[in-house]
């Protein structure tokens, strides 16, 4: 739960933040660079809360991966 939160507020703060400086990148690489940001996203979460990790960037990739797709299906539904 409180994973939940702090990935909430990473998302309201900084992700806007990173997501207009990584604005060059993103566009070149067709949006494919906002995975990495999710990613990250979430690595900061498990860094900030004791108890939620992950073994490696790798594996918050592909639970962002996982996520944004999960996103994406229930938003068209």
């Amino acid at each position: 739960m409180i994973a939940a939160v702090v990935f909430g507020v990473l998302n309201m703060i900084v992700k806007p933040i990173v997501v207009i400086l990584s604005l060059p990148i993103t566009i070149m690489t067709l949006g494919l660079f906002y995975f990495i940001i999710n990613g990250l996203m979430l690595w900061l979460t498990s860094a900030i809360v004791s108890g939620f990790d992950f073994s490696s960037f790798g594996m918050a990739l592909l639970v962002a991966l996982i996520v944004s797709a999960l996103n994406s299906y229930f938003d068209n539904a």
